[in-house]
């Protein structure tokens, strides 16, 4: 049978098919009146329920966060004047810190050397540099 043919076919039995709804009959109308009823309780409920969760986000988690965040920027501030006042007393640059044993502790070398993937050289110990000691 061709492409034509079938898509004439298809057509024509989708054609003769009733359209329109068809009316159903509730057997119980007072069931379903208590069922529309719970539906809208439901639905008053749930809009309830999402303005209060909207309320909280924006009078409770925004402010909470600006407050953190203020808290947070205070605090680092505080930490870079701290290292900038060492690097004053130590001619510019970091004092090392102590050689514990058990600081940088390797079983095996890390694929890229013996920095941390995150190594910051302004602030941590470059690890390469003691190995050409």
């Amino acid at each position: 049978m061709s492409l034509l043919a079938r898509n004439v076919a298809r057509t024509s039995i989708r054609a003769a098919r009733p359209t329109g709804r068809r009316g159903f009959l509730t057997p119980n109308p007072e069931a379903a009146e208590a069922f529309v009823a719970r539906q809208k309780a439901v639905e008053k409920h749930a809009a309830e329920t999402t303005d209060l969760w909207r309320k909280v986000s924006f009078y409770v988690c925004i402010p909470a966060m600006i407050v953190c965040g203020a808290y947070v920027y205070q605090k680092e501030t505080a930490h870079l004047e701290h290292l900038e006042h060492l690097r004053h007393e130590n001619d510019g640059t970091l004092p090392q810190p102590p050689e514990y044993e058990y600081l940088n502790m390797r079983r095996k070398p890390y694929p890229w050397g013996k920095n941390s993937l995150f190594f910051n050289p302004e602030v941590q110990k470059n690890l390469e540099e003691d190995s050409e000691e």
